[in-house]
């Protein structure tokens, strides 16, 4: 079954002008980036900020409302001090508004800044947020919440609630390797998953996938087309069971080669639902969301506006 989809064009406009309206930072205050907060806010200041709302929160689960409050307070731009689970959160809540998202890429893993062309650098991440390109972006959605990055249950939504914080922290995609070991005596399950209403597969699983760009999890490179702004997700699956069959999996997987690999198949859809004979962790931009039977998936095409690099930057 084909479900590729043709890109759009790029209808992006040009370069916003230097700021003079309302802007939002919300930051996840344990972060560090370039030279903090306080460096932040000078910088916006300097840029010539109109007016400048400024809200600090402890958790990412906490950063939806204080979104929510920039929006009500008339917020142009937002930008979003952390990782991906602190854009994701901010992302869910400004799905649809129209409102363009700032990243500025504070946390430990950053694949959405990362695949985006954003940089771990504090001045060059002000000025896109500032003055990049806006473009109009896909995000997927599962069970009713939505994703910039991927989501996906079994092996990696049990890999991603066990990884430890610190561990992740210090030694990044090594983080989860090492957890994942813990898992690949994992049994797989009667998994069937249906691809735009035809069914797609029938059997025995241990994790499936849904990518909204090429880089994932612990820094893989898993979906080689992957592309968020073609108005499609990547679904993969995985029959691998065992220590052999994920050491040679992932092996591919780093290597930009998953298709290549036995145990994995790999399509696109639009909408994609999944159904477990047992219940599954699954997760979505590094952030666990409990165990479901039943996953409902789709692209939701242009619904969040990001400030990127231009494109010879």
């Amino acid at each position: 079954m084909d479900t590729r989809t043709a890109e759009r064009p790029d209808t992006t406009p040009a370069p916003a002008a230097p700021p003079a309206g309302v802007i939002a930072v919300v930051a996840h205050r344990k972060k560090t980036f370039g030279g903090g907060l306080d460096e932040l806010r000078s910088r916006l200041v300097a840029a010539g900020v109109g007016r400048l709302l400024w809200y600090e929160v402890p958790k990412s689960r906490k950063a939806p409302k204080r979104v929510r409050a920039a929006l009500d307070e008339g917020a142009e731009l937002v930008l979003v001090w952390g990782g991906d689970g602190m854009v994701q959160r901010c992302a869910d809540a400004l799905a649809g508004s129209g409102v363009p998202m700032g990243i500025l890429p504070a946390g430990t893993a950053n694949l959405f800044a990362v695949n985006l062309g954003i940089p771990v650098d504090l001045p060059e991440a002000v000025r896109i947020a500032l003055h990049g390109r806006r473009r109009e972006l896909d995000l997927g959605r599962i069970n009713g919440e939505h994703f910039a990055v991927m989501a996906g249950a079994g092996f990696d939504g049990d890999l991603i609630r066990d990884a430890d914080r610190q561990l992740k922290g210090r030694f990044g995609r090594i983080a989860y390797v090492w957890t994942g070991l813990r898992h690949v005596r994992g049994e797989c399950v009667r998994t069937r998953i249906r691809v735009d209403g035809a069914d797609w597969f029938d059997d025995e699983a241990s994790c499936v996938l849904f990518g909204n760009v090429g880089t994932i999890t612990g820094g893989i490179p898993a979906f080689d087309d992957a592309r968020p702004d073609d108005g499609a997700l990547e679904v993969g699956v995985s029959t691998a069971s065992g220590a052999v069959d994920w050491a040679r999996t992932l092996g591919r997987m780093a290597a930009g080669r998953s298709e290549e690999s036995p145990f994995v198949r790999i399509t696109r859809g639009r909408k994609i639902k999944v159904r477990f004979d047992a219940p599954k962790t699954y997760e979505l931009d590094g952030g666990a969301r409990g165990k479901a039977k039943r996953l409902k998936v789709k692209v939701v095409p242009g619904a969040l506006t990001v400030c990127c690099p231009d494109p010879a930057d």
